[in-house]
């Protein structure tokens, strides 16, 4: 009875018809992880108010700390774990899709310093960041839908210039060109992606890779720099 409603929540809140739970997990498993997200709920109404626009239900960890909250912007389902930072200040601030989840530990920071407004994070509908990310919107950053992520990854929307050796690096000019992660790519653990970059639709990315440059569509790319080792479509 438990799993069979558990199953039709989640059916709806996913918009998920064939979603079903492992059949190994125990009744005090799933009674373990409803009080947890049900916990997560109750936050999630109570940081809902101070949102700029929601248009479903949110899970909201402990210790999570939303600031410029009338800038976020959250999708359907939205799951934000425990311990996020989310600093919205920016000029087209965050927007969640549905079904995205900011997996704990990460932080989304969009304004570097208020000398200079960043542009802000876009996540699109089904993507997920991993524990322990850190995700830079200086210069802005857009990641399409079905996008997944191990932890530790970071991503650079901003660099600065050092050409000038009379002044310090710290004040001397940023570059943003922004990075975009285009649909249905695999990000793996401990990457770094650098500021001008795109990876385009299907692209994987293998832990520890640095990606300084623009990955063509459906490519497997790694190392440091990250280069291409095989293309998906290959035979």
């Amino acid at each position: 009875m438990l799993r069979s409603l558990t199953e039709q929540i989640i059916r709806k809140l996913k918009t998920d018809k064939a979603y079903q739970l492992d059949p190994r997990l125990s009744i005090r498993d799933l009674i373990e992880v409803l009080f947890k997200r049900g916990s997560s709920f109750l936050r999630g109404v109570c940081a809902r108010i101070s949102l700029a626009d929601h248009s479903g239900v949110l899970f909201v960890g402990s210790h999570v700390r939303l600031y410029h909250g009338y800038k976020i912007r959250a999708g359907k389902s939205v799951i934000i774990e425990n311990n996020v930072i989310i600093d919205a200040l920016s000029e087209n601030g965050v927007k969640l899709g549905n079904n995205v989840t900011v997996a704990k530990y990460s932080t989304i920071q969009c304004t570097g310093v208020i000398q200079e407004l960043g542009i802000g994070v876009e996540i699109g509908d089904n993507s997920a960041i991993g524990a322990y990310s850190f995700l830079g919107g200086q210069g802005g950053i857009r990641i399409g839908q079905n996008v997944i992520m191990g932890p530790k990854v970071s991503i650079f929307s901003e660099n600065h210039n050092f050409d000038q050796l009379d002044i310090p690096i710290r004040l001397q000019h940023t570059t943003r060109k922004g990075v975009i992660i285009e649909d249905d790519c695999w990000i793996g653990a401990n990457s770094t992606i650098l500021d001008g970059v795109t990876i385009h639709n299907g692209c994987v990315v293998a832990a520890g890779s640095v990606v300084t440059k623009d990955v063509p569509a459906n490519a497997v790319v790694g190392g440091v720099p990250a280069k291409i080792i095989r293309m998906r479509d290959e035979q």
